[in-house]
């Protein structure tokens, strides 16, 4: 799968793999969420983009630590334990409710059972709780691949972006929320508060992310032939803070 460029993946070649992908990822993240302490805007809860996949990177469980990967190279979702143990899940066709149980299944084996989550689906319309969801079950690995690809491409050039601002500034970080990447400067004063709306979602979720006057910019699968770019610019202290 070598190749230069941006990798071509029009959205609706791969919508039914890219909801069920969704809602795979927002699985693995509400593990992040519930982990990881608490950072202003959420960064806490986000993914990296990783030389085989999207990781979670490092998160506490006790005295232990644990990290889970996508790994969209062998199609697997591993799950590696700071003493060395590792179990994996086949990413391959099969009902959200399904991966949901393996997934906890192996947090289960591996001695990290206390881990809970909210076990539904988030900005999302219809949201159908992880364990009742059989309606979402595709998985094409060329797709799925091709999307990664497509999120290196963005995480190199966001990265470089971001290396030029001196100010506040996020990391490079998939929301798995939205199913997007982004970068994000502050401009340092508060903003309006953010009304809310996102669907299946907490208004004071919205009200943390957007505290702060900002500006973001990255990719969304979506909204186009083949995904857009999501610029925002920083609001004036009269406007309404934007979304992401």
């Amino acid at each position: 799968m070598r190749g230069t460029g941006f990798p071509a993946l029009r959205v609706e070649d791969w919508t039914d793999t890219r909801e069920t992908l969704h809602r795979w990822t927002q699985i693995v993240g509400k593990i992040r969420l519930a982990q990881a302490p608490m950072v202003n805007h959420w960064w806490q809860v986000t993914f990296y983009v990783t030389p085989r996949g999207l990781t979670t990177s490092s998160m506490p469980a006790g005295d232990r630590a644990f990290e889970i990967e996508f790994d969209f190279c062998a199609h697997r979702l591993r799950i590696t334990v700071g003493d060395c143990e590792q179990r994996e899940i086949a990413l391959e066709p099969k009902t959200v409710a399904t991966f949901f149980a393996e997934v906890m299944d192996a947090l289960a084996s591996l001695g990290l059972a206390e881990v809970a989550i909210w076990p539904v689906p988030v900005e999302i319309e219809r949201a159908i709780p992880f364990a009742q969801d059989t309606e979402h079950a595709s998985y094409d690995p060329h797709a799925a691949q091709l999307f990664w690809r497509q999120l290196v491409q963005v995480d190199r050039v966001l990265k470089a972006f971001r290396a030029r601002f001196a100010g506040k500034v996020s990391p490079v970080h998939f929301f798995w929320g939205a199913m997007d990447m982004a970068v994000t400067r502050f401009s340092g004063r508060s903003a309006p508060r953010h009304p809310g709306g996102a669907p299946n979602c907490g208004d004071w979720v919205m009200v943390e992310g957007y505290s702060h006057e900002l500006a973001s910019c990255g990719f969304w699968p979506g909204g186009g032939e083949e995904g857009r770019s999501t610029p925002t610019p920083i609001p004036s202290p009269a406007a309404t803070a934007s979304r992401r």
